[in-house]
């Protein structure tokens, strides 16, 4: 972390250095303002969540609510679709500005039209940061700049998405059956 071994920083200094994005979100029963604030430990302006709602593409939907940011959600926000719990996580990580990122199957569970929202608030996260993504959606990683694919916890292959392609193995016979599928549905 910043040109330090791992094993010489403090847990909580890690903690502090790392925002995840999971594809089970954790919600509370509180407002949406709340929320999002979680991301941020030492307290955050209203300014800040709305400037973090926008960059995650979740204005239009919780300006659309009837109390807005004062929406109580229910507990996992049980009264949130699946993309706005989505976006609602993407925010709270983009107030915590951490420098490392973790994208742990985000949209692995969600419709094409939530994905497409949850991708954008997704590219607004990651820039400038280090990003590990863990996916079975390969769209998810084209644009990586490294991508290490794993069979049974071994790494069987590195590189970008065009390099794993041109060598036509693993990932790009995963490739090929994901939009095989992709063009059939």
């Amino acid at each position: 972390l910043d040109d330090r071994d791992l094993r010489s920083v403090k847990l909580s200094e890690l903690r502090r250095n790392i925002a995840m994005v999971g594809q089970d979100v954790v919600l509370f029963d509180d407002s949406i303002s709340a929320n999002i604030a979680y991301g941020d430990k030492e307290g955050t302006s209203q300014e800040k969540i709305v400037m973090a709602a926008k960059t995650a593409h979740a204005e239009d939907f919780i300006n659309s609510l009837p109390s807005g940011y004062e929406t109580m959600i229910g507990e996992g926000g049980v009264r949130l679709s699946g993309g706005q719990r989505q976006r609602i996580a993407i925010a709270r990580a983009l107030l915590k500005d951490a420098p490392v990122l973790i994208l742990d199957e985000a949209t692995s569970a969600l419709d094409s039209e939530s994905e497409r929202y949850v991708q954008l608030a997704l590219e607004s996260l990651m820039q400038g940061r280090t990003t590990l993504v863990i996916a079975h959606r390969l769209s998810t990683v084209e644009r990586a700049d490294k991508i290490v694919v794993l069979e049974n916890g071994q790494i069987v292959e590195q590189g970008t998405h065009r390099e794993l392609l041109s060598i036509d193995g693993y990932y790009s016979k995963l490739y090929k059956l994901q939009f095989e599928k992709d063009l059939s549905a």
